[in-house]
């Protein structure tokens, strides 16, 4: 029997946790790890061959979700292997996108695992069947309700958010609540995130940002000690396994400790729920690095590529908050680097009168893009821009388009302050704007005078 005739279609994986590739899936090990190479022809021999009328999809994706640390990281796509050279490529750069379009494309290829585990008699639920792996149903959600908080999901959709909170997440960035309960008045900023109560809703969970990380109090029965704060306040990361004791429960369990930089909240998550990659960003890691990064401690990896395929080096560490690896470019590795390369874009925390965080900063520096609301232009007008460094030049790109999706031209900042920018910051000025006197406004396109007589005309 000629295999190659009986198995034409194999399995492809993109681990949106470990440098977002996709590669070809050859099995599973013992411990739920999965087995990948590169999806070209030159490694077809040890691809994962799918036969329709074998049990091989069922095994594989039982032991996957029963060992697998967090499998929401994983996606997975059923290819024809005479196609996987040209295909393989395309799933990529659809999966790393957000569109109706690259997620329309992708349920032509998609596998759900749910789909190939069967029910046993201790997987009495859904829930407990997928382990989470699914997102949550949208229409559970009581958008009125949400209202009570001053969120709607037009503005959930606006700041990025909705799909992260839709996979358990919390939400990228804050959000303002205000609400009044009987007479008392709530009006803070937050990280927000959907959890499911014990009667079945979705509700919302509140992340209210702190002043300062509470590290005098008592930790689940734990007293950080003068390391364990240091640790916590310079790089957001505890450096250890702590053993946390949840009430009503005997046994200790070992978990992860950060700080969310955002709310200053602490933040655990069990260290057997965290996968430790053999690979990141290209490097490949060695027994003892895995260990450390195991453990809780910090590792300085060099030579890893970016997005924008520019090498850099960084601390890696657990971060709990992420529920994952985390970069960190400590001073000394920053003169390293600069040193490497003295014309080294420097990544400021302040742009346009708004503060950028850390994850946003990291983004810029490994070559993303990352879209900023409430930049002011030089004379305090209000702009909305896509931003992203331009290497060649050195300095900071603003783009009324996302420029990793666009296909049509890039052009600068928000859609409706490419005008009010010009105006305001460059001093440009066009037959629309040469009688202009003060600052537009934001999305002006023309001078009031202009503006005025245009209306006008309109009346008459």
């Amino acid at each position: 029997m000629d295999i190659n005739n009986e198995s034409k279609e194999s399995l492809l994986v993109f681990d949106k946790a470990n440098g977002e590739k996709v590669k070809a899936v050859s099995g599973i090990d013992d411990n739920g790890n999965i087995k990948t190479m590169p999806p070209t022809k030159d490694h077809e021999s040890e691809f994962m061959r799918i036969d329709k009328h074998s049990s091989i999809l069922e095994n594989f994706f039982s032991n996957f979700m029963r060992q697998a640390k967090d499998p929401t990281h994983f996606q997975f796509f059923k290819i024809s292997i005479d196609a996987i050279d040209s295909v393989a490529p395309v799933i990529e750069s659809m999966a790393k996108q957000n569109t109706t379009s690259a997620k329309e494309m992708l349920n032509e290829y998609k596998v759900n695992p749910s789909d190939y585990i069967k029910e046993g008699p201790q997987q009495s639920s859904k829930t407990e069947q997928t382990n989470g792996y699914e997102p949550i149903d949208e229409s559970r959600i009581d958008w009125d309700n949400l209202k009570q908080f001053g969120i709607t999901r037009e503005a959930l959709v606006k700041s990025n958010s909705l799909e992260s909170m839709l996979n358990y997440q919390k939400s990228p960035g804050l959000h303002r609540i205000s609400a009044t309960f009987d007479t008392v008045k709530i009006d803070t900023d937050a990280r927000l995130a959907f959890r499911e109560a014990d009667d079945g809703r979705i509700a919302l969970a509140v992340h209210g940002v702190r002043k300062q990380p509470e590290l005098e109090r008592p930790y689940y029965g734990n007293t950080f000690s003068a390391d364990d704060k240091q640790n916590l306040l310079t790089t957001g990361n505890l450096g250890r396994i702590l053993e946390m004791k949840l009430p009503n429960q005997e046994q200790q369990i070992p978990v992860f400790v950060s700080i969310d930089k955002l709310t200053n909240e602490l933040i655990s998550v069990r260290a057997d729920k965290i996968r430790i990659p053999d690979e990141i960003k290209g490097v490949v890691l060695n027994e003892e690095q895995k260990i450390n990064l195991k453990e809780g401690r910090a590792i300085t990896l060099d030579g890893m590529t970016a997005k924008s395929g520019k090498e850099f080096s960084a601390e890696v560490q657990i971060n709990a908050d992420k529920k994952g690896v985390e970069f960190r470019f400590p001073d000394n590795l920053k003169q390293q680097q600069n040193q490497n390369n003295s014309h080294e874009f420097r990544i400021p925390q302040k742009l346009g009168g708004v503060e950028l965080n850390q994850q946003q900063q990291d983004q810029l520096k490994e070559g993303g893009t990352i879209y900023v609301q409430g930049l002011k232009d030089r004379n305090g007008q209000e702009y909305n821009a896509y931003v992203k460094v331009n290497d060649k030049e050195q300095k900071l790109d603003f783009f009324r388009w996302n420029p990793d999706k666009a296909k049509s031209k890039e052009v600068t900042p928000d859609n409706n302050s490419k005008t009010q920018v010009a105006v305001n910051s460059e001093g440009k000025t066009n037959e629309a704007t040469k009688h202009q006197k003060e600052p537009l406004k934001k999305e002006q396109v023309q001078s009031t005078q202009e503006h005025n007589i245009h209306k006008s005309k309109m009346k008459i």
